[in-house]
């Protein structure tokens, strides 16, 4: 089992869980709120994902195999102490079906 007390630790653990995950669709939006929920719980923060540029973020996520230092950039600049606000939640949502179109 990996840790997840730490911000590193977190996105270790969701770096490889976007490896390690099976399923094309519905990959990225489980595992960006299964993200904000380890986040949540773990450190007090959540990603608000209006601050991270779509292309930049697939971009980071399919270098992350190799060098994660881009997904930890973008995630880390984007993270808030907003954890209670539902709309910072839904708007989560709305970015992460946003994330999975295509251009």
């Amino acid at each position: 089992m990996m840790p997840d007390n730490t911000f590193d630790d977190i996105i270790s653990k969701y770096v490889e869980m976007n490896v390690a995950h099976p399923f094309m669709e519905g990959n990225g939006r489980s595992t960006r709120i299964w993200l904000d929920l380890m986040l949540k719980r773990s450190l007090q923060r959540c990603v608000d994902w209006s601050k991270i540029d779509k292309n930049d973020y697939l971009n980071a996520m399919r270098v992350s195999v190799t060098d994660d230092t881009e997904i930890r950039r973008l995630l880390k600049e984007a993270l808030t102490d907003e954890i209670n606000s539902r709309e910072l939640f839904m708007k989560g949502i709305d970015y992460s079906y946003y994330y999975e179109q295509g251009n």
